[in-house]
């Protein structure tokens, strides 16, 4: 089971993206927090998939 990916908003309004307890990324606008939150779920579903 991978680890939980979620977006958090920042006190200076800025979003990070976090897996498990992980910031992978910080500074980001919502927008693009969502997006890069997206890509990662895209690719470990491809690592699953092409598991099968």
């Amino acid at each position: 089971m991978s680890e939980m990916i979620r977006v958090r908003p920042t006190q200076d309004g800025t979003y990070t993206v976090y897996r498990g307890m992980t910031a992978l990324i910080s500074g980001l606008t919502r927008l693009q927090a969502e997006r890069y939150e997206a890509s990662i779920a895209r690719q470990q579903q491809g690592f699953i998939t092409a598991g099968a």
